[in-house]
């Protein structure tokens, strides 16, 4: 009996021994089982976690370049700016701290939402802006109520000032908050939400250069958000300056000539391709698009007829009217069509087939050579002279001038124009082209369009008879200390190649233009200056009422090209007033102004005598406009006001 329960002991203790070891093993397996799921599988998470709940981030914005006009005044630098951020580690209750954000501050609470959606799956340590450019009223209210907002920061960075509003705002662009697409871009890879970046103009073509790098702290925190030292810290870098070709007293001064009319000019200087001038007019602040732009004035800026918004000189498309009449005038001087003596008689209109062309003066040029057929600008001239070459050969000395294709300028959207053919016709309409189609095209109309920056190219190139400049706007690129680390040099991009004698005497039409009695750009001379030009007014729609009725989205618009010096050019001008109706009315004036402000400009300073008009007196009239600078002819009289109306 003894051995038989020593038996049964033994066993039941080895029992007991297997269950209790299978007890433990699965403990342990257990517990292998979860440090494998904790230090393996989900070691980069909790890392994370372990990361957040000790690290805070401090981006710090770098400071955009500066842009200046070419002497070196500021036309853009910075100012500081507030943002709204929050640190999500530190935030307990989201949809709380948003409504008590909102109701604080009259911030919309969807907006600041949708910001904080969109950067689901960055560090929680990182701060995500909900709000920018936010008041100091705002700032205050926060700092009053820092210990009820946890996580919530201000955070400071520079946004962009414009010191003279409007000005150039087409050629400058602004700045504005990096889209959700934007981040996506390829260029865009350094760049965070709630960055800013250049829009358009040179703030956008020159981005890379003006943007610098941002820096930032990185600190490590108590569970109660106090600093307990600095992990890593990255100072920002500057971003480079850009010096622009433009004069800012030139622009100044040709925004002012166009007054409440809208349209755009471009001065060039003729033997290098850097532009003097820029203007789109009207046009915007520039500074309202670095916040949320406010819904009266961006319903007030797309309501505007003469679309503010819209840069004219680059993207803006026209038909050049009679100022094309140079481009036909050679390409009949190259076919020898025509020479100096040739002329044509115009009774106010000419036929062909069954239709009638009338003159722009419908009593009529009489007998009219070369020279007459540019001072006056009569179409019948040019519309047996369109008739003779055809519309191909007009279009091959158009596109020796580059017409009808973009220049390669520094900024985006430049559009191309277009200068028609046959073949186009065909490819386009599935049409042949008809003869009498080319007689409207010999004078700037029917297809033709052009863009202001390449009329001022065009007659920058009858100027300097034949050297096509690639326009350009950027000057040099400066660092922060003022070290010239790029310079645009004068591209060479074409050649008009007509024979000297074809410029001369078309160049000789010009200047009588300005300066000859009947001449129709009378109003553009300049009393010590000679001047050379072309006059044109484009057709809108074709119309058969009077004018005096006319909606002025219907009206015709008005041209100008000019050059002076005559004799050694050195800056060219293309104006273009948006249904202006007449150019040697409406755009000759303004082109006066600008070359009377560049030659001005030229002129050594004139020291003011002591006790003088004071600093604050030169923007008045008579400090503007010196008396004499450039006076539009009155000495032709009803010869010279008749003739304006081209």
């Amino acid at each position: 009996m003894k051995e038989r329960r020593f038996v049964r002991e033994v066993l039941e203790s080895k029992q007991r021994i297997l269950v209790l070891s299978f007890i433990v093993g699965a403990v342990f397996f257990l517990l292998l089982a979860r440090l494998w799921h904790l230090q393996i599988l989900n070691a980069d998470d909790y890392q994370a976690m372990s990361e957040n709940n000790r690290l805070r981030f401090v981006p710090v914005a770098a400071f955009r370049g500066a842009i200046m006009d070419r002497s070196g005044t500021v036309l853009v630098s910075n100012r500081p700016s507030f943002s709204l951020a929050v640190v999500p580690q530190e935030v307990k209750d989201k949809e709380a701290l948003l409504t008590q954000l909102s109701s604080l501050l009259g911030i919309e609470r969807g907006e600041m939402a949708e910001r904080w959606d969109k950067n689901k799956g960055r560090a929680k340590y990182y701060p995500i802006v909900l709000a920018s450019n936010i008041t100091r009223d705002q700032v205050e209210m926060v700092e009053e109520n820092r210990l009820r907002l946890p996580g919530v920061e201000i955070e400071m960075k520079p946004v962009r000032e414009y010191s003279n509003g409007v000005l150039a705002s087409h050629l400058l662009g602004y700045i504005g908050e990096i889209s959700e697409k934007e981040l996506n871009l390829k260029n865009f890879e350094d760049y965070n939400p709630g960055d800013y970046i250049g829009k358009n103009g040179i703030e956008r073509a020159l981005e890379n250069e003006l943007h610098g790098e941002d820096g930032g702290r990185q600190f490590e925190v108590d569970a109660r958000g106090r600093v307990l030292r600095t992990i890593s810290e990255t100072h920002p870098t500057v971003g480079n300056s850009v010096v622009l070709t433009i004069d800012a007293e030139i622009q100044k001064k040709a925004e002012k000539a166009f007054g409440e009319q809208a349209g755009a000019a471009v001065a060039m200087d003729v033997n290098s391709g850097e532009i003097l001038a820029f203007v789109s007019n009207p046009g915007f602040d520039p500074a309202l698009f670095s916040g949320k732009l406010p819904p009266d004035i961006w319903k007030g800026y797309l309501e505007d007829k003469r679309r503010p918004l819209e840069n004219k000189a680059l993207s803006g498309q026209y038909p050049p009217g009679s100022t094309f009449k140079i481009v036909t005038a050679l390409a009949g001087l190259q076919d020898s069509v025509i020479n100096d003596s040739s002329s044509v008689n115009c009774g106010g209109s000419y036929s062909l087939g069954t239709s009638t062309f009338k003159c722009w003066n419908r009593r009529g040029h009489g007998n009219t050579n070369l020279r007459k057929s540019l001072r006056e600008s009569c179409d019948v001239y040019y519309y047996q002279l369109g008739e003779k070459l055809g519309v191909d050969k007009i279009a091959a000395a158009s596109k020796a001038f580059m017409l009808g294709s973009p220049l390669g300028v520094e900024l985006q959207n430049e559009k191309p124009g277009l200068i028609p053919t046959s073949e186009w016709k065909l490819e386009r309409f599935g049409k042949r082209w008809f003869q009498g189609e080319t007689l409207p095209v010999a004078i700037g109309q029917g297809y033709v369009l052009t863009t202001p920056i390449q009329l001022a190219s065009m007659i920058a190139t009858v100027a300097n008879e034949g050297t096509i400049y690639r326009p350009h706007l950027v000057k040099r690129i400066v660092d922060a200390d003022g070290k010239t680390l790029r310079e645009t040099k004068p591209e060479v991009i074409g050649t008009a190649s007509f024979p000297k004698e074809s410029f001369r005497l078309v160049k000789q039409g010009l200047f009588a233009v300005v300066n000859e009695r009947g001449g129709t750009g009378a109003q553009s001379r300049l009393y010590d200056v000679r001047v050379a030009g072309k006059t044109g007014t484009s057709q809108v729609v074709k119309l058969r009422d009077s004018k005096r009725s006319t909606p002025y989205q219907f009206r015709d618009h008005a041209l100008f090209v000019a050059f002076a010096p005559f004799d050694k050019p050195e800056i060219a001008v293309a104006v273009v007033v948006e249904h202006g109706e007449h150019g040697g009315s409406a755009a000759a004036p303004i082109a006066g102004r600008i070359l009377r402000a560049y030659f001005e400009s030229k002129k050594p300073a004139r020291k003011e005598p002591a006790g003088s008009s004071k600093a604050g007196d030169s923007d008045t009239e008579s400090a503007e406009e010196p008396t004499g600078a450039a006076e539009p002819a009155a000495v032709d009289g009803a010869a010279d006001k008749d003739a304006a109306n081209d």
